[in-house]
């Protein structure tokens, strides 16, 4: 009752005619009415499964989705995609001279249940901490009394199914208010993100007429780790290796073979060491060409307030690697990771054997100023010159076998680029002042996000300045088993994207 109460006195005091722009009271106001049901929506939502890789679950997710955003008035587009849809949304304002695109996401990491210890992937559960455990907060309770430490267990509850909902209350917050925005507005939904989005960059290209916009915003992901609000104004980009050592066709008796035939899993552990030194640096010359750290970059990183002794402890580890001297300068460098390892088996299946090949999957995480074709071929070139052949898309014959030591296949991908705005671009501007405004401190400002996200296809084919809005609990455990979103991150989450809705567009000259 209180909370309709509410909103007809928004609906009175925030008509379009009467106000540019809702204040920061109002907004937290109409948020906090609208948190039952938006939580509601909610679990409702996160029992829709949305596996990437399962075209059951998405055509599902795609009609759910598509129903929601039309019943707040939107005109929904599939654009075509040979595999999951890309969703467009759009809802023009009268007199608008803007359009701001708005990306989302909508599908998850797979699960596998047996993993969760606190829930069910798609049986979203309340959970609150006791004494250091996490116990059952039945949902007629949680639903009553929304106490804010409480979490919603489930996949994709954070990441990014929280988002979404986020997203879609804050519009109703907005419509109730009688607020209308000074752009257009046009949403894509990616239903492939946690793939890689593999077909976005072409759906982008041929679509660019019907994505064209002014400005991009984000909002997915977690703030910074201290949990304060956050702007992030660019992402690495990923590229993937896959390192595939060959020995013997089949594996051999170690007690036979020993000290005769050489171990493939030997090979790729100096292989991969030759490319970085003790330090963790890499030693493959030009790697880290073209990226120069000026005093006036150091200090906007240096703003950002990391606790990294805290981070050590929280994470377990003493030493860091000397590519840089902070968490945040060295987010400004490509990096070449080890993400897996395999050569035949260990633990109780371990067998006495040498092994017939050896595979390590690497991922190099993009920079804006690093080319990513250059750096595959670096990589390419330092595999050749430590003495292997190598190989692209296919194993080795038996003549190959016969002729050359060292074989190895070397697969890649670049899945896509870094992206980087200035902090005073539109979209910038707009999210800064309605941050701001919503919590009376500027947010803290992130150069570069240590994550990769599928924005520089819009940002390189549309030509569009692009900023991130992160609504979700750092601690959320995304793309792991129990995944989860604490009930007051959501709900500030609600607030945030409708202070960011409801702010005007800044004037090109301001």
């Amino acid at each position: 009752m209180k909370a309709r109460i509410l909103l007809g006195a928004l609906l009175v005091a925030h008509s379009a005619a009467a106000a540019d722009r809702l204040d920061a009271d109002s907004i937290r106001a109409a948020a906090e009415a609208k948190h039952r049901s938006a939580v509601t929506h909610f679990l409702d939502y996160l029992a829709v499964p949305n596996d990437g890789r399962k075209p059951e679950h998405i055509a599902k997710l795609a009609d759910y989705v598509q129903r929601d955003f039309e019943a707040r008035g939107f005109t929904v587009s599939r654009l075509a995609t040979p595999e999951n849809p890309l969703l467009l949304a759009e809802r023009p304002h009268a007199g608008a001279k803007k359009t701001l695109l708005v990306y989302l996401q909508a599908d998850g990491q797979p699960t596998d249940a047996s993993a969760w210890r606190i829930g069910k992937p798609y049986t979203p559960e309340f959970k609150q901490r006791e004494g250091g455990t996490w116990v059952d907060l039945p949902t007629s309770e949680a639903l009553e009394t929304l106490p804010r430490d409480a979490r919603i267990f489930a996949r994709s509850a954070s990441d990014s199914k929280g988002p979404n909902i986020q997203f879609l209350t804050a519009l109703d917050i907005l419509d109730e208010a009688g607020h209308v925005p000074d752009y257009h507005l046009k949403v894509v939904i990616d239903t492939e993100e946690e793939l890689g989005s593999p077909h976005l960059a072409d759906a982008v290209l041929d679509n660019r007429e019907a994505l064209a916009a002014d400005m991009l915003m984000i909002f997915d992901g977690p703030p910074h780790g201290s949990g304060a609000p956050t702007l992030s104004f660019g992402a690495r980009g990923i590229a993937t290796l896959t390192l595939k050592v060959f020995g013997p066709k089949a594996p051999q008796h170690s007690g036979h073979y020993g000290n005769f035939i050489p171990n493939p899993a030997l090979r790729l552990a100096q292989l991969l060491a030759s490319m970085k030194d003790d330090g963790g640096r890499v030693t493959i010359p030009g790697y880290y060409d073209g990226i120069t750290i000026s005093d006036e970059v150091r200090a906007v990183l240096a703003r950002v307030p990391d606790d990294e002794v805290a981070l050590r402890k929280r994470i377990g580890f003493v030493g860091q690697d000397a590519v840089a001297p902070t968490l945040q300068e060295a987010r400004q460098y490509p990096s070449l990771n080890i993400r897996g390892m395999r050569s035949l088996w260990v633990g109780n299946q371990v067998r006495t054997l040498v092994p017939h090949e050896a595979i390590a999957e690497i991922d190099v995480r993009l920079v804006k100023e690093s080319d990513p074709k250059r750096l595959i071929g670096l990589i390419r070139d330092h595999i050749a010159g430590e003495g292997y052949f190598v190989l692209e898309g296919r194993d080795p014959t038996d003549a190959e076998r016969l002729a050359h030591d060292k074989i190895i296949r070397v697969d890649h991908a670049i899945n896509y680029n870094a992206y980087r705005t200035d902090f005073d671009s539109l979209p910038g501007r707009m999210a800064r002042a309605a941050l701001t405004m919503l919590n009376g401190t500027e947010p803290i400002l992130i150069r570069t996000s240590g994550g990769s996200i599928p924005i520089s296809p819009f940002v390189e084919t549309l030509n569009v300045p692009a900023v991130s809005v992160p609504t979700v609990n750092p601690d959320n455990n995304q793309h792991s088993p129990d995944e989860n979103i604490r009930l007051g991150n959501f709900l500030d989450g609600i607030a945030t994207i409708a202070a960011v809705l409801a702010e005007r567009v800044p004037d090109d000259n301001q």
